[in-house]
């Protein structure tokens, strides 16, 4: 019954294939559908992205390696089971046309993310990484771990790109968030029970969710400068930076993700030694390495390392790389281009399509690629996860400090200003969903407050937050240019392929505005990427309001002219940072306004900014702050920091005008606490010693604010 229900493709010879017979070993139903694939289908097996089969003109019928299923929307306020129920419904549809409408019917590994929890909507959304890491549970890390695994196993995602086991090794990092922290035994040990939990989670002796420990290896840098180019020594990498990943894959890890970064001075992705050498000889690892999202061919725009992508394809999977990670559909034709011209070898080719294969096998795709709708709905109806999540929350809380017996807040404190903006804002980290009830700090002091005391008073004032931008990139409504007669919206943008302004101009166009961020890429074709020079010219009005500071934004190098006068010289190359002059731009004036920059090594970022519009209010909401402090028994100050991917922090203080709200509210002589929010180390300065209380709450998760409440109260 099963081998019928996986579809009508056409038999060769007689009787039902080998791949198709249960009763037949892994390996021989491999080898049987390895022989009946054409080459393209076999690089589709090589090949995963984000997305779905909505787009007509996304030819799937050669299938895929996988794909990641985002849910449909649904109506806010839609139940978290209704949710749950037609992302299965749609997992399900998906998977029965490859199974039914692809030639052989081989079925996809549908894949998410799962760092703290599922990435989609109606999953539970747990404390981040590093707050569950915090715990110091391993049993109650492992239940975590089983709700994710089995609410992604529900829904038919049968692969999680999760954990994130690398070292911790600066708290500049802006993914520091997003793993178990610095030590190697407690990532290793917490990446063994990830990886263990995770392919239990099918229940009755199936296999649940693939784990993919990543990035392999070793993927921040000098500085905390996420995906920068490492040079350890082997020692290191050995007692340092391997044992997570060999703890994982140990435990019964499927899957490898590589690293952005070069090792060594070679790419991740197209290194030999990290994927072969070290991963399948002296590890002995039968599974299968994906990729990190484009990271395959980022060795021509990263590293500079190849000359273009389908180069970049075959060197990557010579050096023991599976499959292929792109975002979209589109981006599959320069890898399959080196497939169909050759430029990678049958025998590599079929080796990587064994691997992926064997996996689809092991989890039984082939025999029950669908999952129960109705199962998934009645599971996801229930409450116990979201007890799991408030019970992870409070256990990684960790008191800093503690003066005068500050906390826990006594039935005395009746009256209780609660303070900032990440109070009410429920942040749940990077890498998650929305969650199905986040509560907020604010609403769980609330609550927690009125059932201990109907008389309690809790009150808010938002602060000045995390961020109180002093200016902003000059809008395109404000500038203009002429052109032929014409006038014409924005700037002209001139520029040049040399850092010196040379000979003639090889570009000129219309920008919006100045705005940019050349990271990877050159500012437009004809320029080198690491090797140019730009002047922008334009006539800029000056709003209602006026402005009253001008200036840039950016690194290494620029002069601004404002009516021909010289503004601002800073033509040095410089890490990023802003110089504004002092102005008196009246409004409704018009100004011209001429910028020049100048590029000497790449990632280059440049903003043209004033101050016209900008609301100066931080004093004003800290003075409002102060007030609710002074009429209140205790004032909870909620305080947090802005990091992410590819957002790594040059200071550890906290951004924005938060230091000193703090000190002004400490200031009033009423008990302060402050929690922190946030996924890596904050520095003290000098409000820490006029505090009583402060909490590192991180990230706390969906159920983080009824935690924290628990935690003070």
């Amino acid at each position: 019954m099963v081998t019928l229900a996986l579809g009508s493709t056409a038999t060769q010879g007689q009787g039902t294939p080998a791949y198709r017979d249960v009763s037949r070993p892994v390996d021989v139903r491999v080898r049987d559908l390895l022989s009946r694939m054409s080459a393209e289908e076999k690089f589709w097996q090589l090949y995963m992205s984000g997305g779905d089969r909505d787009d007509p003109a996304h030819d799937w019928s050669h299938g895929a390696f996988g794909l990641q299923i985002s849910a449909r929307p649904t109506a806010s306020g839609t139940p978290r089971a209704e949710v749950v129920r037609e992302h299965a419904i749609r997992v399900n549809a998906i998977q029965r046309y490859f199974v039914d409408s692809t030639r052989l019917g081989i079925p996809i590994i549908p894949f998410d993310e799962g760092a703290h929890g599922l990435m989609r909507d109606g999953a539970t959304v747990f404390p981040a990484a590093i707050a569950l890491a915090a715990m110091w549970d391993s049993a109650a890390f492992a239940r975590a771990v089983g709700v994710f695994a089995g609410e992604a196993r529900m829904r038919g995602i049968r692969q999680l790109l999760s954990p994130v086991v690398n070292i911790a090794s600066d708290v500049r990092w802006g993914r520091v968030e997003e793993t178990y922290g610095e030590d190697p035994f407690l990532s290793s040990t917490l990446a063994r029970i990830y990886a263990r939990t995770a392919i239990s989670a099918g229940g009755g002796g199936e296999l649940g969710v693939i784990t993919t420990p990543k990035h392999f290896v070793a993927n921040v840098g000098d500085g905390g400068r996420d995906s920068h180019p490492i040079g350890f020594d082997r020692r290191t990498l050995e007692e340092v930076h391997f044992p997570p990943f060999r703890s994982a894959l140990g435990a019964g890890a499927l899957s490898v993700m590589t690293a952005y970064n070069s090792v060594g001075g070679v790419p991740a992705t197209q290194n030999r030694w990290l994927l072969t050498d070290v991963l399948r000889t002296q590890w002995g690892f039968t599974g299968f390495v994906i990729s990190d999202a484009a990271a395959t061919g980022g060795a021509t725009v990263l590293h500079f390392t190849e000359p273009n992508t389908p180069t970049a394809a075959k060197h990557a999977w010579e050096a023991g790389l599976d499959v292929v990670f792109q975002s979209s559909w589109p981006q599959h034709r320069p890898y399959l281009q080196a497939v169909e011209q050759g430029m990678v070898s049958r025998e590599v080719i079929d080796s990587a399509v064994t691997r992926v294969l064997r996996a689809k096998f092991v989890l039984g795709l082939f025999d029950e690629p669908y999952v129960n709708v109705a199962l998934a709905h009645t599971i996801a109806a229930q409450g116990d996860h979201l007890s799991l999540a408030r019970e992870a929350a409070e256990k990684s809380i960790v008191l800093l400090r503690n003066e005068r017996q500050t906390l826990p807040l006594g039935p005395s404190v009746r009256r209780i200003a609660v303070i900032g903006e990440d109070a009410v804002e429920a942040r749940l980290g990077g890498y998650t969903g929305d969650g199905s009830e986040p509560i907020s700090i604010l609403d769980g002091l609330r609550a927690s407050a009125g059932a201990r005391d109907a008389g309690s008073d809790v009150r808010f004032a938002p602060g000045p937050g995390r961020l109180s931008p002093e200016y902003v990139p000059i809008p395109e409504s404000a500038l203009w240019t002429d052109s032929a007669g014409a006038r014409l919206s924005g700037l002209r943008g001139e520029y040049w392929a040399n850092p010196t302004f040379d000979a003639e101009s090889r570009l000129t166009r219309r920008d919006a505005q100045v705005n940019f961020g050349w990271t990877l890429n050159s500012p437009g074709r004809g320029i080198p990427f690491d090797w140019y020079a730009v002047r922008w010219t334009a006539h800029v009005v000056v709003p209602a309001g006026g402005a009253r500071r001008i200036g840039v934004e950016g690194n290494d190098g620029w002069r601004l002219w404002l009516d021909g006068k010289l503004l601002i010289d800073n033509w040095a190359k410089a890490s990023y940072g802003s110089r504004l002059a002092t102005v008196t731009l009246a409004a409704g004036s018009s100004h011209d306004i001429k910028l020049e920059f100048h590029e000497t090594t790449g990632n280059a970022r440049v903003k043209l900014v004033w101050d016209a519009g900008v609301a100066t209010d931080w004093r004003s909401k800290i003075d409002s702050a102060v007030r609710l402090a002074r009429a209140s028994d205790v004032a909870v100050v909620v305080a947090g920091v802005e990091e992410g991917e590819f957002r790594d922090r040059s200071t550890l203080a906290l951004p924005g005008h938060q230091e000193e709200l703090i000190e002004a509210v400490a200031a009033t002589g009423k008990p302060t606490v402050v929690v922190l929010i946030g996924g890596s180390a904050v520095t003290g300065g000098a409000w820490l010693e006029r505090v009583g209380a402060v909490v590192h709450a991180w990230y706390p998760g969906e159920q983080g604010g009824t935690a924290v409440a628990r935690v003070l109260l």
